[in-house]
């Protein structure tokens, strides 16, 4: 699959990356050359490739923008981004059409046949990645169509500042990065940063607030569903508020996660993982350093 995380295209990224940084110009070429030859695929709409980040064409996007990021702009043209974002967009007015939800919602995406609205593998995540300028979505798509879009998802908020994993689920339960608050968040920032709308900044430390109380998960100290990357959300806002309560909210998280398997938490899956293991821990810690430049990894750019 042509994904970053969970396919070809993030390993033939990343590899392109560190060739170039070693000045092996051939073999970065080559990596990149690799990941333009999944383009064709990604852009056939009745491939039943979802639009979603993990498995998704975001996850494509991302590694061409992850590209442009350590090679500078035009490394990779700028048309593939374009074209991708034009196939997403057409891929969420079909949906929402076919559901017949335009007037709620411009854009609709699923994902194994379920609404999803966090950021893994649901609408915050595709609609934070059309609101980013280097995608260079028109103005015009951003307002009519993603702008709308965005509000339908903060609606759906519960009245705790968390939100459904997916839409028509009454149970305000999970507090994930993937499923809830602590990756709406992204969102809601860049939405206020480009419509410059108070009601998004409050949403978002809605968001803070839930994680602070409930984000301390038994699942482990991971990003994807941990207590690092619900931590993340508080960095997030503190980069874009300097308000020091979030990097406090921050440092406890950090204090909590370095009392490493004294919790009860179950072992995950893939235990020394990026995103579901000691790995993501890590990386959160190692960004507490200088919180500033503190990335949410292979989300924000």
């Amino acid at each position: 699959m042509s994904l970053f995380l969970c396919g070809d295209a993030g390993p033939s990224a990343v590899a392109s990356v560190i060739f170039h940084k070693l000045g092996s110009a051939q073999e970065a070429d080559d990596c990149v050359n690799r990941v333009l030859q999944m383009h064709p695929t990604v852009m056939k709409l009745d491939s039943q490739l979802p639009d979603e980040l993990v498995y998704g064409r975001m996850g494509y996007l991302y590694a061409l923008l992850f590209i442009n990021k350590h090679f500078g702009d035009g490394k990779i043209p700028v048309q593939y981004i374009q074209q991708v974002c034009d196939i997403v967009i057409k891929s969420g007015e079909n949906m929402a059409a076919h559901k017949q939800i335009q007037n709620q919602s411009p854009l609709m995406y699923e994902w194994y046949g379920e609404h999803y609205v966090g950021a893994a593998h649901g609408l915050a995540g595709i609609y934070y990645y059309l609101m980013q300028a280097m995608c260079n979505v028109s103005s015009e798509k951003v307002q009519s169509l993603v702008h709308p879009s965005v509000d339908y998802v903060n609606q759906l908020k519960f009245p705790s500042g968390n939100y459904p994993s997916c839409i028509g689920d009454k149970r305000d339960l999970l507090v994930h990065w993937c499923h809830g608050a602590p990756g709406v968040i992204y969102m809601l920032i860049q939405a206020y940063k480009i419509f410059k709308d108070e009601r998004y900044l409050s949403a978002a430390d809605q968001c803070t607030d839930i994680s602070w109380h409930r984000g301390l998960l038994k699942k482990g100290y991971g990003i994807c569903h941990g207590a690092a990357g619900n931590a993340y959300c508080f960095l997030a806002m503190y980069n874009l508020t300097h308000d020091l309560k979030y990097l406090y909210r921050a440092c406890k998280f950090a204090e909590w996660c370095l009392d490493y398997g004294k919790h009860g938490c179950r072992t995950p899956d893939t235990p020394f993982s990026l995103f579901e293991g000691m790995a993501g821990t890590i990386y959160f810690l190692a960004d507490l350093l200088d919180p500033t430049k503190a990335k949410f990894p292979a989300f924000e750019i």
